[in-house]
């Protein structure tokens, strides 16, 4: 066990602070010692799996946002082209 001997200063909200005391005195530990295994440990099989589907989600997202753009682009061309030749009927 490494010797705790470096001060780190994290500013957060009032909301913040009072999640981590809480947090804390759930586990019977200080606050310190709560950040630094949350911080230190790795992340379990299931926390990676849904870092994983969270980065899938993010890509799908943004295919489906260009998708729907280029949708609307060529739905706004059709729409003018139909509107010409209305005018050019009348």
């Amino acid at each position: 066990m490494t010797t705790k001997s470096e001060r780190i200063t994290l500013l957060g909200s009032q909301e913040f602070k009072t999640f981590l005391a809480k947090e804390s005195r759930k586990e019977g530990i200080s606050v310190s010692e709560l950040v630094r295994r949350r911080c230190e440990r790795a992340p379990t099989e299931d926390e990676r799996a849904l870092l994983a589907l969270a980065d899938e989600l993010r890509k799908s997202t943004a295919e489906a946002r260009q998708a729907l753009e280029e949708g609307l682009a060529a739905a706004g061309g059709v729409l003018r082209q139909l509107r010409k030749s209305e005018k050019k009927a009348a």
